[in-house]
């Protein structure tokens, strides 16, 4: 049985996982953290890391930017695997996942869906098939409650395009004060917030004459819950180092 620490229990993204948990084999939910500490999985949930008594196998932090130094204090200072699907991370906090990967095991995706990792690599096949001749552009929609724009799904996408393009590719996030033509390097990235949207992202390969799109559409959020229980689930044991969907998909 894989014991789970779950950072960011009261969540959204937390009651979804403490569900899902509860009807897979072979992993529970150990304990929580929380600033609010009600228990409504059948688990214990602590306000802080430093509250928690219980040793789990492996945590999931579905939580907070604000809550990451303290989960990765306590990661590193109980050698325990780490599961990090907290987006609207920085780029200080992103390096810090790489110097703690050098002692323990961390897994960082920006989007647990294995649609959207999906997604991703169809982008980078398609910019290489079609290279510089269409122009490329991200929509993403999220709720009206979602605070980072734009999402780093969309970044994740941009940076799978711009791999391809060599880094060549420039990212443009809003257009409204610049009044030129669009330039061929453009990676336009626009971000949509509204109501109860879970995620849809789309890429557009706009060519002449014809126009090309990917699109990914989450109904609930059970699609990331489930990639990030299968993350905990993959990670408990591993060695030390840096894992991401890619190793998940091909394990």
């Amino acid at each position: 049985m894989i014991k789970i620490l779950l950072s960011g229990a009261n969540g959204r993204m937390g009651r979804a996982i403490s569900q899902l948990v509860a009807e897979t084999d072979g992993a529970e939910i150990l304990c929580g953290v929380d600033l609010n500490t009600e228990s409504t999985g059948g688990f214990p949930v602590y306000p802080d890391f430093q509250s928690v008594p219980e040793l789990p196998d492996v945590i999931i932090d579905f939580s907070n930017p604000a809550n990451f130094e303290n989960l990765m204090n306590y990661a590193e200072s109980k050698k325990l695997p780490v599961v990090v699907a907290t987006t609207g991370l920085n780029k200080e906090q992103k390096e810090r996942l790489t110097t703690a990967s050098e002692t323990i095991p961390v897994f960082f995706s920006a989007n647990m869906s294995l649609g959207v990792n999906l997604i991703c690599e169809l982008a980078k096949k398609a910019t290489a098939f079609l290279g510089d001749s269409f122009d490329i552009e991200i929509v993403e929609r999220h709720h009206n409650q979602k605070l980072d724009a734009p999402s780093g799904t969309a970044l994740a996408i941009a940076d799978a395009i711009n791999e391809e393009l060599d880094g060549n590719g420039r990212y443009v996030y809003d257009r409204h004060s610049v009044r030129k033509k669009r330039e061929k390097a453009e990676i336009g990235i626009h971000a949509v917030r509204g109501g109860t949207i879970v995620g849809d992202h789309t890429v557009i390969f706009a060519g002449n004459n014809e126009v090309i799109e990917l699109t990914h559409h989450a109904e609930s959020r059970e699609v990331f819950a489930s990639g990030a229980v299968k993350a905990g689930l993959f990670m408990a044991g591993k060695p030390a180092g840096f894992y991401n969907m890619t190793n998940l998909i091909n394990d």
